[in-house]
């Protein structure tokens, strides 16, 4: 029987599978030599992988384009990113080489906006869906950009009084553009019923014929918009909640011709486990065949269909790589394998949420296995991985390959102390979207943990992959700086 870690995989997964593979014990990832990477630039290390932004870009146009010819379906999609999920500028623009549409969430998306207009990323024929619970930084913002002959901008009510708003302060001579967030109801699971952000659902009728209907040469109801927490999954209660967005579509639609656009937010799941299946194809079929059909019936013009992708587009692009710098057995049933950084501090999600992401070693893959739990260096008890979405365990390579290291109960086997043994080095792949956002990014961290550096992969002009460092690992003067002990 084979008991190397790869065997293990073999055994348990359908493997190798597309983008991952192992070669000589060392994992393959899209093609990468991810310990090619850690040998240059050493870890803690985030990487970011720009080309599977425009690979996930593309396959979800085509699934679409499949079912809308599929189904005959007379109307158009439209891709757009939520920058939320990863604001940085080398993210967004190579979203946009890909022909997408955006979607902001704060007043400042929309100095976003304004500087991707100045460097020529984007045009004023863009459409733009400004989301959230606005105050009047971000109302006036948003505005100033109509103002300004961005025509596609479609501010999307949260609440009846935000029209007010753009009534006061929009002065174009063409009717602007809104939209109406539908408050969807929360799954059975979930702490409250209905979701505090949009309109209650049976109220959006009547606040249409009160406050929009009549006023069309000033502004226009384009667009109808839903967001399901739990995202786009094939269950009961998915299926519940578009249909009721879909009937108050056509319902709409029989009293506001100018109603020409369902916005069905995001949700497209991403692999965080080897064992991952998605059919995403037969969801989006699903989608725009349950559409079309509620349309049919009510005798009602399709809508056209945008979409809200944000992990969907960003989280597969980065990976966070560290060095297993220390083993200790605790008791006789816990091995840690000590990271040198902190899961708190640089993948928050894990700690806050209990999110899983898709885990492999990047070498020792024909090493022995052994079941572990990964702990950050953090004084925090809760600064630990302990578990894959599949399984609640986690499985890694021995770090020496002798049937036993022979460590005893709180005894540590540090990296260095054999200079011909390598460290394990342990990846978590598809981390690009929220991580920083939530850690905040180059600000202060749990501990003093710096952030790691930051290396970027893309293909230069002659089609070769180049690497450059995007930032530095933070320094301890930096932090200095920020906490007011240094000028």
């Amino acid at each position: 029987m084979n008991n190397s870690y790869l065997g293990l995989v073999e055994q348990t997964f359908n493997f190798p599978q597309e983008g991952i593979e192992v070669k000589n014990g060392d994992l393959l990832f899209n093609g990468i030599d991810y310990k090619a990477l850690v040998k240059k630039h050493g870890t803690p290390l985030k990487v970011t992988y720009l080309p599977k932004i425009g690979m996930n870009i593309n396959k979800a146009k085509q699934y679409f384009a499949n079912a809308m010819r599929k189904y005959k379906y007379d109307a158009q999609y439209f891709y757009t990113y939520c920058t939320k999920s990863s604001h940085f500028s080398f993210v967004v623009e190579e979203a946009l080489k890909h022909d997408v549409h955006l979607e902001t969430s704060f007043a400042y998306d929309i100095d976003i906006i304004n500087q991707l207009y100045k460097r020529r990323k984007i045009t004023k024929d863009i459409n733009i869906v400004c989301n959230g619970f606005k105050q009047k930084n971000y109302t006036s913002r948003i505005a100033k950009l109509i103002n300004s002959g961005f025509k596609n901008v479609i501010p999307v009510l949260d609440n009846k009084e935000e029209l007010n708003m753009y009534k006061r302060s929009i002065k174009t001579k063409e009717p602007f553009k809104i939209g109406i967030r539908i408050a969807a109801e929360e799954e059975p699971t979930f702490p409250f019923y209905t979701s505090r952000l949009g309109i209650r659902a049976k109220d959006v009728l009547e606040f249409y014929v009160d406050e929009i209907e009549g006023n069309e040469e000033k502004f226009q109801l384009k667009m109808l918009h839903i967001f399901l927490n739990k995202g786009i999954k094939d269950d009961i209660y998915y299926w519940s909640e578009l249909r009721k967005s879909i009937n108050l579509y056509c319902q709409l639609k029989k009293i506001c011709p100018e109603l020409d656009s369902l916005n069905i937010g995001g949700g497209f799941p991403i692999k965080h486990s080897l064992a991952f299946e998605y059919d995403y194809q037969f969801m989006i079929n699903e989608i725009v065949s349950t559409i079309k059909s509620a349309c049919k019936k009510a005798r009602v013009p399709v809508p056209h269909i945008y979409t809200e992708f944000g992990s969907y587009t960003v989280g597969e692009s980065m990976a966070h790589i560290y060095s297993v710098i220390g083993e200790k057995r605790q008791n006789d049933r816990e091995t840690w394998y000590m990271i040198d950084s902190s899961f708190i501090t640089t993948l928050p999600d894990t700690w806050g949420i209990g999110e899983k992401f898709l885990m492999l070693p990047i070498n020792k893959w024909n090493n022995e296995y052994q079941r572990v739990v990964l702990g950050g260096i953090t004084c925090d008890g809760h600064d630990y991985y302990d578990s894959e979405e599949h399984i609640n365990e986690v499985f890694l390579p021995k770090i020496k390959n002798d049937n036993g290291n022979g460590n005893g109960v709180g005894e540590v086997k540090q990296k260095g102390s054999d200079d011909d043994d390598e460290p394990l080095y342990v990846g978590f792949f598809h981390t690009g979207a929220y991580q920083d956002q939530i850690s905040g990014y180059g600000g202060i961290k749990h501990c003093l943990i710096p952030s790691p550096k930051h290396v970027i992969l893309e293909y230069n002009k002659n089609g070769e992959l180049e690497d450059w460092v995007y930032a530095k690992e933070q320094s301890a003067q930096s932090m200095l700086k920020i906490l007011g002990y240094l000028k």
